[in-house]
């Protein structure tokens, strides 16, 4: 039997008087492969830091029994020794750690974990600032890993090909399931498809029940108003028959009884709720946004550079109505600067005069107006309250966040909004630079259904291998200073 690498027993972590864990036992194991996930805020990076004793719980053990190394997504790399090797494989350029780009500094501590061997990894999100390269780098590095792996991650691509149990964080409590991030997605449906079943299965039994109570009454009430209507001549008559009376009062008191009990058995059932139903919600389009051009986004020989460095040479393009193209490409090939030449109409691109474009650009957003989420939404859309309230829960702002004031909420809340906005606001052309970076898996998923109910025509770029397969209708990748469309 494998050995146990690390243990967490009768674990509890509050903050601000709300239980965040609370952990009767979780065991990693010699050669396991644990992806951690669950909705932002829910305590996945907090479990890894309890982990590797980065923070400290209120109650209850965390033992090691191996050297674990820890990659922080949010820390800066530090000056060590990194194996050149590495180095090279990750393209990442000689200079000082402070020039680093964001993705080349996820890159650079990546090549110092995997310089030196650990028994076990504890990795939180590891791939937000990587390209298609540098995932495939980070799943192949750690495919024939002698160790024991603890991945947070979003990436549903990676959780696919790494990990072979899961870890699902909610409500302070830990679920495991055996498999990867599929066979997890296939056990949730099928327990939903159980909940479904043993629900109608309740409320069937409710209704029968409640159905034979109310029979029941109807019939001790017949019995009430056959004696009251019993006339004083036929009361004389049968004064000498007491006993028939007496029999229908304890045969009514008897139907009552029955109904009675049917009522207590309907109070006695355990209750089970309905799962949530998953819904696509469609954007329909009013008229006056309605575009009629067959390609609303063209190119003709369009050169496009940054600084002396020649991106596209050339190139031309017809990205068609009403679909979804994605843009892929390794780091520094020229995305994020062809979406950006795109808005401004730069020289080679050619815009439906009617294209109202709507674009989402990788930043931290800070919202300055003082009003709530929905007050935010109305203001920007045409829809109705009830299709607003119905997105904003898709990403995750139900009861009482729909009365935050936009200035206080955090990153990931902000980058939601800014996203659920530009479904619901007034756009006909989206352009998404890197959607779904800083987004839980839970909100990718909402994501992947606002674009299937898009009338609109979207411009993506993403690394997202699983989110482009299921969202995209074309895609393009920029290869050799050229936009090509892949097969």
């Amino acid at each position: 039997m494998e050995k146990v690498c690390l243990e967490l027993k009768n674990i509890e972590l509050s903050f601000l008087d709300k239980i965040i864990l609370e952990i009767p036992r979780l065991a990693v194991h010699q050669f396991d492969r644990i992806g951690i996930v669950g909705k932002n805020g829910v305590g996945k990076s907090t479990l890894l830091k309890l982990m590797a004793g980065q923070l400290t719980p209120d109650k209850g053990q965390v033992n090691r029994f191996a050297n674990f190394a820890y990659f922080d997504q949010l820390t800066t790399p530090i000056e060590k020794e990194v194996d050149y090797e590495l180095l090279g494989k990750l393209s990442i350029p000689q200079t000082d750690i402070e020039n680093l780009s964001g993705g080349e500094q996820t890159r650079m501590k990546l090549a110092q974990l995997f310089s030196v061997y650990h028994e076990g990894l504890l990795i939180d999100e590891p791939t937000t600032h990587l390209d298609t390269k540098g995932i495939q780098f980070f799943i192949e590095e750690l495919a024939y890993y002698y160790g024991a792996l603890v991945l947070v991650s979003h990436d549903r691509y990676v959780l696919d090909k790494l990990i072979t149990k899961i870890w699902e964080v909610e409500d302070g409590c830990v679920t495991e399931y055996t498999g990867n991030y599929s066979d997890y997605v296939a056990q949730k449906e099928l327990q939903r498809k159980q909940q479904q079943e043993q629900h109608e299965k309740y409320m069937k039994e409710k209704t029968r029940l409640i159905k034979a109570a109310d029979e029941k009454m109807k019939t001790a009430n017949k019995i009430t108003k056959a004696n009251g209507h019993i006339s004083k001549k036929e009361t004389k008559a049968k004064a000498n028959k007491m006993f028939m009376t007496k029999s229908k009062e304890t045969s009514q008191k008897a139907v009552q009884r029955a109904a009675k009990a049917m009522e207590q058995r309907v109070e006695q059932l355990e209750a089970v709720e309905a799962p949530e139903k998953e819904q696509t919600l469609h954007f329909h389009q009013p008229m006056s946004l309605k575009l009629h051009n067959r390609f609303p986004i063209m190119a003709e020989q369009l050169t496009l550079k940054a600084g002396n460095k020649l991106l596209l040479n050339e190139v031309s393009f017809q990205f068609p109505l009403g679909n979804t193209i994605a843009i892929m490409g390794k780091n520094g090939s020229g995305k994020t600067t062809l979406l950006h030449h795109i808005l401004q109409k730069g020289e080679g691109i050619i815009i439906s005069p009617k294209a109202v474009i709507g674009s989402y650009k990788q930043m931290n957003y800070q919202l300055k107006k003082d009003q709530t989420v929905l007050a935010f939404m109305k203001e920007r859309s045409d829809y109705n309250e009830s299709k607003i309230r119905s997105a904003l829960h898709e990403m995750g702002f139900a009861g009482n966040d729909l009365r935050k004031n936009v200035r206080h909420l955090s990153g990931g809340e902000a980058i939601r909004l800014v996203l659920c906005q530009l479904f619901l606001g007034r756009y006909n052309v989206l352009i998404l630079d890197e959607p779904t970076n800083f987004l839980d898996v839970v909100c990718i998923e909402a994501l992947e259904r606002f674009l299937k109910g898009y009338e609109g025509t979207v411009i993506l770029v993403s690394h997202d291998q699983m989110f482009i397969d299921r969202v995209a209708d074309h895609i393009y990748v920029i290869e050799n200073q050229q936009l090509k469309l892949k097969n």
